[in-house]
């Protein structure tokens, strides 16, 4: 690999990490790089398809796939994709993570928002620095699955969006997630 294109990989994974790119800015360099934008009524069949896939290739695996409009939620619960107080992908889950990455790239004209969560349990600070490591591990292992890296922004939400009641073992539980927001490049 050449000095300039390991400089240019080394920014895109700067820019992952930090989630440092607007959507606006994630748009214009995918168009420029030769990505066109969804027209009109063709985005909700191209999401209806990229759906309909991830369904098939996730199915069983403990990832649920939620529908919002135009954009496609992945819920990766922590129990299935991290061990307690760790930001390593555990390996079981890799096949997992590679079925959502051939979904990916053969769907390339989304944007990828990958956000981490937490409970309650420790401190908010500590909470959100494991949920941004987590959702940065999930990214980064995605891009080095040839997801283009301009896709991507990450970010850790700590313990500040729960879905369940942090009151509860299995609130707690459903609070502990990644998840993938797929929206179309519109």
């Amino acid at each position: 690999m050449g000095a300039g294109t390991g400089a240019l990989l080394g920014t895109a994974a700067g820019a992952i990490v930090g989630g440092t790119t607007s959507v606006k800015t994630r748009k214009a360099m995918l168009i420029g790089a030769g990505l066109g934008a969804l027209a009109g009524g063709g985005v909700g069949l191209y999401m209806d398809n990229q759906e309909a896939k991830l369904r098939e290739r996730l199915r069983g695996t403990g990832v649920s796939v939620t529908r919002v409009g135009d954009n496609i939620i992945l819920n990766m619960p922590s129990n299935i994709t991290f061990d307690t107080d760790q930001a390593d992908i555990k390996p079981n889950f890799y096949d997992t993570l590679n079925s959502v990455s051939l979904v990916l790239q053969e769907f390339n004209q989304t944007l990828v928002d990958v956000n981490g969560h937490t409970d309650s349990d420790g401190s908010a600070e500590y909470n959100y620095d494991l949920s941004r490591q987590r959702a940065g591990s999930v990214a980064q292992y995605l891009v080095s699955q040839r997801v283009n890296s301009q896709r991507f922004s990450v970010q850790g939400f700590g313990e500040s969006q729960p879905i369940a009641s942090n009151g509860s073992s299995g609130g707690k539980a459903q609070n502990r997630r990644v998840e993938i927001q797929i929206v179309p490049l519109t």
